[in-house]
């Protein structure tokens, strides 16, 4: 029961600070993206507590024990990311006065047609990574307090809703830095402490660069032991790097602060929170190698490994501890992607209001607590990768094109659009249904990124015929690289008032 405590207060304290926000929240711009006042530095560690889900604490840890040393590039991938995001994305997506990517559509391409269909993919996108952190979140309660499953992902969906129904983006924001200072002491003290009380004999067996656990000679990722690890390592790379720039509510990040300057600074401060948290659950994996090698309970192990390596009282404080972290990485993610998921509902696909943003919220919870209650046997990082590769297939190219090419259309966007999600989402529930051997043609339909993003950026290309190029591209494209003057006014189509330009 220590470790339903500890997720206990975690609740409890991120209510508390949750209300901070609660009074601000009177308009979409105040639900959406705080009315643009977060300040970086609060900012940076709410993206950071945001983007280090249930999966990262959970998940990679399992990846390790499952597949080696090699899914250490899955961190990499991760953090890679936020260099594209702060190099490419954060500044021109901020000048665009935007909220979310389907109004960044809109405004760049003139079409009401894009931007539902970007609503569409966002709530594709929201939805394969929701899933997994409520699973998380069953997992833990199930884990630590022997609550079923089903009640642990049931409440999880009731807390977590109700906290962001009420105050938005700004109590979103002051919980999830709160967030990421928790996960990063929770996780990282019980790490440092178990690598302590491991001893020397398990710590050598879990960096042995001979020993086959987990076997340092064969550093690339080789899932299923498909026989192409390069292959395998550079579609996940591909996966997790781009997908990084067209996840939905990391990109709605970047409008909460006051400008574009401000925005390339909230990404580089973010790629050094990430790398300083990524380094802690690689210890789990690798202990977890020596103590809890069975594949079976990967989505666990961090948990598990505690009680493994210090039985009794002090593994059961530790376990209490990690679990925290592990409940505090699912509120935090799932807010921000409950957040996305609202707009996409309400704000993109029917010009919500603030009521409508609320009702998003709550149907957009209710949908994913459906999906998680079968998915209880679904490893957590398959959903979360597959999330990755859809959004690196659709928004990668959308906004990479859309920021950097005056040639982009509508129609290119929307063929592009089309054919990157139903590539992505099609080769995964085929590597789902299909029972094929481990081989290439396994690893380009589990991990499809490494041929589905090309083929979107592609089809994006050569769609967007230089003879329907708007009159409009030019200046939207100007606008989006020029800095705009303390003061001024933002793009003429602006997205500042309710239900955007629609």
């Amino acid at each position: 029961m220590l470790g339903l405590a500890a997720i206990g207060l975690v609740v409890l304290s991120s209510v508390v600070i949750g209300v901070w926000g609660v009074r601000a929240a009177r308009s979409t711009p105040d639900f959406l993206v705080a009315s643009r006042r977060i300040v970086p530095g609060w900012n940076a560690m709410a993206i950071a507590g945001e983007y280090v889900s249930a999966a990262s604490v959970l998940g990679l840890a399992g990846l390790l024990v499952k597949n080696g040393v090699g899914a250490m590039w899955y961190a990499v991938g991760f953090t890679a990311g936020y260099v594209l995001v702060a190099a490419l994305v954060a500044g021109p997506m901020r000048r665009s006065g935007a909220y979310t990517v389907p109004d960044f559509a809109e405004y760049r391409l003139g079409s009401l047609r894009i931007r539902r269909m970007c609503g569409l993919v966002v709530l594709v996108i929201m939805l394969l990574y929701l899933v997994p952190q409520f699973k998380a979140a069953g997992a833990v309660l199930e884990l630590t307090s022997g609550i079923p499953y089903w009640v642990g992902v049931v409440g999880s969906g009731l807390v977590v809703s109700s906290a962001i129904t009420v105050g938005g983006m700004r109590s979103a924001t002051y919980v999830q830095a709160f967030h990421y200072l928790l996960k990063l002491a929770f996780v990282a003290v019980p790490a440092l402490f178990l690598v302590f009380l491991a001893g020397p004999e398990r710590r050598g067996a879990a960096v042995d660069p001979i020993g086959v656990d987990p076997n340092w000679t064969r550093p690339l990722l080789d899932i299923d032991n498909s026989g192409h690890p390069v292959l395998t390592t550079l579609s996940v790379l591909v996966a997790t790097t781009l997908g990084a720039m067209g996840l939905p509510h990391v990109v709605m990040r970047f409008h909460t602060v006051a400008g574009a300057r401000s925005a390339r600074r909230v990404a580089v401060s973010v790629i050094v929170l990430l790398g300083l948290f990524y380094l802690f659950p690689i210890v789990y994996g690798l202990l977890g190698q020596v103590v809890a090698p069975n594949p079976d309970e990967s989505d666990v192990v961090t948990l598990l490994v505690p009680g493994k390596i210090a039985p009794g009282t002090i593994g059961t404080v530790l376990t209490a501890l990690v679990a925290a972290g592990a409940f505090a990485a699912f509120l935090s993610t799932s807010s921000g992607l409950l957040l996305a998921l609202a707009g996409g509902l309400s704000h993109d696909l029917f010009g919500g209001s603030l009521s409508r943003l609320r009702l998003g919220v709550v149907l957009g919870t209710g949908l994913a607590v459906a999906l998680a209650l079968p998915a209880a046997d679904v490893d957590i990082n398959v959903l979360v990768g597959w999330a990755f590769a859809v959004a690196a297939s659709t928004f990668c190219p959308l906004l990479a094109l859309g920021i950097w090419w005056r040639g982009l259309t509508a129609t290119g966007a929307t063929v592009g659009l089309l054919i990157g999600a139903g590539a992505s989402t099609g080769s995964a529930l085929t590597s789902v249904f299909l029972d094929l051997e481990s081989g290439v043609v396994s690893i380009l339909l589990s991990q499809p990124a490494i041929w589905t993003v090309p083929l979107a950026f592609a089809a994006m290309a050569l769609a967007s015929r230089p003879g329907s190029v708007s009159e409009w591209a030019d200046e939207s494209v100007l606008r989006l690289h020029l800095p705009v003057r303390s003061g001024s006014a933002t793009p003429d189509k602006s997205f500042d008032s309710v239900g955007g330009t629609g």
